[in-house]
């Protein structure tokens, strides 16, 4: 189990915005790794009415869960479980919760597991790219009918990874976008689709 303050500043790109930088970097092709997200909430959208994300990301063969909740404007706690494959295929099916620590916080919000299902999955092809003592992540992401490109910068410290996100910005002329993180873009598109 993990438990870390993540510090993350992202801005949606154009598509030739993000191509452009996958050339600007150098980006070969075989650094781009694919990753799947498989959302949970309840009936009543308890997680999401706590402003966090509880998901399932499967990278390869790797699995793992992770409640997300807001703790500043760019912080979220995140509190993580590694999964086994058939763990998370149990939790995608509805048949029981493996996620011990994440269960631990879920029970502080009196979250019921039981409650818990799986109301959608986004596929993201990400690059992650050490940058200025943080982390630059490209991202192309899949999910419903859309398809969306971002620039995340993670950093350790909020007011210094600002300021390098907004040099950055500047650096590629790309525009400041106010950017939901993904399980809110993901949200808006499913209630456009119902």
């Amino acid at each position: 189990m993990a438990q870390q303050l993540e510090i993350e500043f992202k801005n949606l790109l154009t598509k030739q915005q993000y191509e452009h930088l996958l050339q600007a970097f150098n980006i070969p092709e075989n650094a781009i790794h694919r990753q799947t997200n498989h959302y949970f909430d309840t009936p009543s959208q308890a997680i999401r009415k706590l402003q966090s994300g509880l998901r399932i990301r499967q990278i390869d063969k790797y699995f793992e869960c992770t409640l997300k909740e807001k703790n500043a404007e760019h912080a979220h706690l995140e509190t993580t479980d590694e999964l086994t494959a058939e763990q998370a295929k149990k939790m995608l099916a509805g048949e029981g919760f493996y996620a011990p620590e994440v269960a631990k916080r879920l029970a502080l919000f009196n979250i019921s597991l039981e409650k818990l299902a799986v109301f959608g999955s986004l596929t993201t092809d990400r690059v992650e790219i050490p940058y200025r003592d943080g982390l630059l992540v490209f991202d192309h992401s899949f999910y419903l009918q859309c398809d969306d490109y971002e620039v995340e910068y993670e950093s350790k410290d909020a007011i210094k990874g600002n300021a390098i996100f907004d040099e950055f910005l500047q650096q590629y002329g790309i525009e400041k976008r106010v950017t939901d993180k993904k399980i809110a873009r993901f949200m808006k598109a499913l209630q456009m689709n119902n």
